[in-house]
C-alpha cells in the first residue's frame, strides 16, 4: 500500500495490525520513521517473501524495493503524487492488479473512468468509528476554542491547531496550555527535527491505539 505522508502511513499500519492480528499475516511499514537498522532487515524480508502486507511511503518507490511476488497494489490519495512518481507506478504496474483510492479523483483518472476504460467503485460507506466532518464558521473567541479542544477529548482524540506564522506559534502554544491545562500541546513547524515529530504524533497515534482497545466499562 503506498501512501502520501508519514502519518498516514502509521494510520494505516496500525489499523492493518489490528485487522490481522489473529491471522498469520505480517505486515511491516517503511517510512522515514524506520531505523536504519530496521530498513535494511524489512527490505531483506521483501526481497525474501516474508512480508505480505507493505505500508510505505514514497520510501516504497526506490530501486532498493524488491518484492518477491508482488500481486496487487493500492494507491491511496492518487492526487498526491506527481509526474516522477506516476512513472515508477507505470513500472510496477506491468504485471500486478492495482486500486487507487482517492476523495478528490485528478481529471484524467475520472474520465478514464467515466468512460469504461478503469473500473470504479464508489464508497458511500464511512469506516468504523469515522465521524462526519462538521465545519463551523464564527467569530473567533476562547471559549470556543477551548470548547472544542475538550469536546475532542472526551472522545479521546487528537486536536490540531493550525497557526500560520512561526516567529509566534509557541505563544499561541502558551495560550493553549492556559485555556486548556489538562491538555498536552506540542508544538510541530516546517524545520522542527523530525525525531521530535515521531514523538507528538506518531507516539500519540499509538497511546490512542491502546486506549481504543482497551474494554469500556460499564
Amino acid at each position: 500500500m503506498l501512501v502520501p505522508t508519514t502519518l498516514l502511513a502509521q494510520q494505516h499500519y496500525a489499523t492493518f495490525t489490528e485487522r490481522y492480528a489473529p491471522f498469520p499475516v505480517r505486515v511491516v511499514m517503511l517510512s522515514r520513521f524506520v531505523t536504519p537498522k530496521e530498513l535494511q532487515r524489512v527490505l531483506e524480508e521483501i526481497a525474501a517473501g516474508k512480508v505480505d502486507i507493505v505500508i510505505g511511503t514514497h520510501r516504497l518507490l526506490q530501486k532498493d524495493v524488491v518484492f518477491a511476488d508482488l500481486g496487487l497494489l493500492v494507491v491511496d490519495e492518487e492526487q498526491r503524487f506527481g509526474v516522477a512518481h506516476k512513472e515508477r507506478l507505470k513500472q510496477l504496474k506491468t504485471s500486478v492488479d492495482v486500486l487507487t483510492m482517492t476523495a478528490t479523483p485528478i481529471p484524467r483518472t475520472l474520465e478514464m473512468s467515466m468512460g469504461g476504460i478503469r473500473d470504479m467503485s464508489v464508497i458511500d460507506t464511512p469506516p468504523e468509528d469515522r465521524h462526519p466532518v462538521l465545519t463551523f464558521v464564527g467569530e473567533a473567541s476562547e471559549e470556543t476554542k477551548a470548547r472544542a479542544i475538550r469536546r475532542e477529548m472526551l472522545r479521546e482524540g487528537q486536536t490540531f491547531y493550525v497557526h500560520n506564522q512561526v516567529q509566534d506559534i509557541d505563544v499561541v502554544a502558551g495560550r493553549v496550555r492556559q485555556l486548556v491545562p489538562e491538555a498536552r500541546v506540542g508544538v510541530v513547524r516546517l524545520l522542527i527535527e523530525f525525531v521530535l515529530i515521531h514523538h507528538l504524533l506518531v507516539i500519540g497515534q499509538r497511546r490512542w491505539w491502546r486506549r481504543r482497545r482497551r474494554p469500556h466499562r460499564l
